[in-house]
């Protein structure tokens, strides 16, 4: 039975999220809270040491439904002009298994008084295997589409570009530049099982606008092109109440899906912050799906002298 509903789970997944057989990278709710995972020039923004680990539970109707785990570190340098990152992704969807293990660096110039401009690089290692259990299923060990599958390391490098201040920000970035083939069969498979990891794009952006002394708004968005895959939209409205909570909603949409979300974060002290999402399909696949839940946790070694002002990104 739990072959059967990894099936299910992996056609699913064959069919939302890798469209034109474009593995993607997975996409968040709470995308603005973690933003050094998909652009390296966001790497030390924050002028502090930050560190970020998320989960992210997806398909809950569904058992053994994709699930994705983050962690990022980054930080300034002595040379506030300079900064370093790592960030860690696993994410399980359906019977594939996704590794990266990529570091950031960027480089930052004032463009006036309150703006900066940050250039950023990332380089690291993507690995891909499949499930055992799947793998020794009578099924699908008789199946010639699986071809010679293989676990395997790539090397991949991706950049971006940074402009913000300490009200507003604009993104633009491509993690994996690389075309990857994670299979590579033999000559004598019949059929060949393709799983291809291929360029992404990101437009980020977003804004805070003050209501009144106590209250902010900062609406945002994500857009994401992928080679072969439909353009994903996100876009998000956030309100924050006396600089300690926020509260607000998402919509995603692409050519095949549609949900809404719901978030909330505590600052729970100046160096501790914990989130929640919740993500809802609103496509006809709603039924088969369920919900999608996620919990954000973020530390940061805050150092007075050297940030500046509130950071809303």
């Amino acid at each position: 039975m739990g072959i059967v509903k990894n099936k299910i789970t992996a056609l699913l997944t064959l069919c939302i999220s890798s469209i034109g057989l474009a593995q993607q990278l997975p996409q968040f709710t709470q995308y603005m809270f973690n933003t050094v995972s998909i652009n390296p020039a966001y790497a030390g923004s924050r002028e502090t040491l930050s560190i970020v680990g998320l989960h992210r539970s997806q398909w809950t109707a569904i058992q053994g439904g994709p699930e994705t785990q983050t962690l990022s570190i980054h930080s300034p340098l002595q040379n506030e002009k300079v900064g370093v990152g790592l960030s860690i992704i696993r994410d399980a969807p359906g019977f594939e298994n996704y590794l990266y293990i990529y570091g950031d660096f960027s480089y930052s110039i004032n463009l006036t008084d309150s703006s900066k401009l940050a250039f950023g690089l990332k380089g690291g290692v993507t690995n891909y295997n499949l499930d055992q259990e799947f793998l020794n299923d009578p099924e699908v060990t008789q199946d010639p589409f699986f071809g010679n599958y293989s676990n395997r390391w790539n090397p991949n490098i991706g950049a971006g570009l940074y402009l913000h201040s300490n009200k507003w920000y604009l993104g633009v970035s491509a993690p994996r530049i690389l075309n990857t083939d994670n299979n590579h069969t033999t000559e004598t498979s019949s059929v060949e099982y393709v799983a291809l990891e291929r360029i992404s794009y990101y437009l980020t952006g977003g804004y805070v606008f003050n209501l009144s002394t106590n209250t902010k708004l900062k609406p945002s968005t994500l857009l994401k092109a992928t080679n072969g895959a439909p353009i994903s939209i996100d876009l998000n409205a956030h309100f924050l109440f006396y600089e300690k909570f926020w509260l607000g909603g998402s919509y995603r949409y692409n050519e095949y899906t549609s949900s809404i979300g719901a978030l909330a974060d505590f600052q729970v002290s100046k160096q501790f912050r914990v989130g929640y999402a919740y993500e809802h399909f609103i496509s006809d696949i709603r039924p088969y799906l369920g919900g999608t839940h996620e919990i954000l946790l973020l530390y940061e070694l805050f150092n007075e002298k050297r940030v500046k002002s509130p950071r809303y990104f």
